[in-house]
């Protein structure tokens, strides 16, 4: 399958401005590889066709007038199922807001709409994007579009699928313990989570809370920072913010496109496992054999980690806070509408105290400085996103890892949480396949607000390694996904995850 939908969000917005493709082609484009493929995967939940329609042909009224076009003009995009959007159903993948929808848009959502993008639809997500499972009692699963039966992680899955299978060129997603990484990682596409702060949230109930983040999706590291620079702003609603006193410490316009950087200039640290995630040894071995063949690349690469210890407990703590404050009453109220994974971090969080909460964040603080004085040394860390190839989605999370228990849940998330907890930025970029024929992710993490660091050497490294099977992006089939029977049909494919 050969159409405009399968276009990256630059390039397509080039001809958009040239006159050479409109909205409503690209639109009707991506309209047929949803009906063609999302029967398979189950990636876009709700849709309002016509909605999209009437907006796709009011930016091609707005092109042949030669009105100033906004950087997203015409292209169509993926909202995840947190994010509210106006007119369009917004469920959080709870049976409580099954038939909510919102009156205004999310600032984020209102962001990309003033910036020209074209709702599409909202991607599926885990029930309060509590795991990185995308399946939920509303919608059911969503399956890997490099096999179905798999699972896609989350909570992002819904968009990182979309992306990979070319329903849509751009998405957004959101990321506490790795959401914008992991589905970027399993998928085969881009996922970046940025300095907390520099995507503003209106909704970080926390508010000095670095954990949850909301961040862009894309299949190549140049659309995403198009869709990057229409995110940021200056937007008091979020303590953290990037901005003191009206001085703007990043501008939209520094991410517009990714900056030029030397490969050759750069120390790289590699790490398997940040000296504590349970990394499998499917994952351990890619890893090495992936970086073996590029790490000429750089000016030096060597294996190396700053010291993450007591990084489990001060992530379950925290995130278990910050379950309190988001999801209490829900389990108090209404605990039969509710799943697991919710109830077991609202039960968890009521377990701690005080104390455990002033540890965690006394670990918290130690973690980060130690990070600072190890990037006095290196430039970036490249590691794998994800600890473990992609599981059946029917696993509700992975037990075991190499034939040892996991701590939790969300244990297997450890490479991207070990990041989380300092605050830096990270980007999971597709390099090629695994032994199992599933998309690898390697993680990039930069120093502390090194956003345009990382989206440099994402970029430069994308480039790099394109030419060669073994570590370009790999891309679904979908012709076979088109044939596939509909997930749907799957046993136990509706259900909490």
């Amino acid at each position: 399958m050969t159409e405009p939908c399968d276009l990256g969000a630059v390039a397509a917005r080039a001809l958009i401005g040239a006159k050479k493709l409109s909205a409503r082609e690209l639109l009707e484009s991506c309209i047929r590889r949803m009906d063609a493929v999302d029967p398979a995967v189950n990636a876009m939940v709700a849709r309002d066709d016509e909605a999209a329609r009437k907006a796709a042909a009011a930016a091609d009224e707005a092109t042949a007038r030669g009105d100033r076009l906004g950087v997203l003009h015409g292209l169509p995009i993926g909202i995840k199922d947190l994010e509210n959007t106006a007119g369009l159903r917004t469920t959080y993948g709870s049976p409580l807001y099954r038939d909510f929808v919102p009156e205004q848009d999310q600032r984020v959502v209102a962001s990309v709409r003033r910036a020209g993008a074209i709702i599409a639809g909202k991607t599926n997500t885990p029930e309060w994007g509590a795991g990185a499972n995308t399946r939920n009692a509303v919608y059911g699963a969503t399956g890997n579009p490099f096999d179905p039966s798999k699972s896609a992680a989350g909570s992002s899955g819904g968009s990182g699928v979309a992306l990979a299978t070319g329903m849509v060129p751009l998405a957004t997603g959101s990321d506490t313990g790795g959401s914008l990484r992991n589905p970027a990682a399993f998928n085969g596409i881009v996922g970046f989570r940025p300095t907390p702060g520099l995507v503003p949230s209106e909704k970080r109930l926390l508010g000095w809370s670095p954990l949850p983040v909301l961040g862009p999706m894309a299949r190549n590291v140049p659309d995403l920072c198009l869709l990057l620079s229409t995110m940021v702003s200056d937007d008091g609603a979020d303590a953290l913010a990037t901005t003191i006193h009206g001085k703007t410490v990043r501008r939209p316009e520094d991410f517009v496109r990714p900056e030029a950087i030397d490969l050759a200039s750069l120390k790289v640290a590699l790490t398997p496992d940040f000296g504590f995630a349970p990394t499998e040894r499917l994952i351990r071995e890619t890893f090495f054999e992936k970086t073996g063949a590029f790490s000429h690349l750089f000016h030096a690469a060597e294996e190396a980690t700053p010291d993450c210890e007591g990084a489990d407990e001060v992530f379950e703590i925290l995130r278990a806070a910050y379950f309190l404050a988001s999801h209490l009453d829900k389990v108090r109220d209404t605990p039969e509408m509710v799943g697991p994974n919710v109830r077991a971090n609202v039960e968890e969080g009521l377990g701690y105290s005080a104390l455990d909460v002033t540890r965690a964040m006394k670990q918290q603080t130690a973690i980060y400085q130690r990070w600072q004085g190890f990037f006095a040394d290196y430039d970036v860390i490249l590691s794998p996103a994800v600890t473990l190839s992609p599981r059946p989605w029917t696993e509700l999370f992975p037990a075991q890892i190499d034939g040892k228990p996991t701590r939790t849940y969300f244990h297997w998330l450890a490479l991207a949480y070990a990041v989380t907890i300092v605050g830096h930025p990270a980007i999971s970029l597709p390099v090629g396949l695994d032994r199992n024929g599933m998309p690898f992710g390697l993680q990039i993490v930069g120093p502390r607000g090194g956003d345009a660091k990382v989206l440099a050497v994402a970029a430069a490294l994308e480039a790099a390694l394109a030419g060669d099977p073994l570590t370009a992006r790999p891309v679904p089939d979908l012709d076979r996904l088109a044939r596939a029977r509909p997930i749907s049909e799957s046993p136990n494919f509706m259900g909490f995850a």
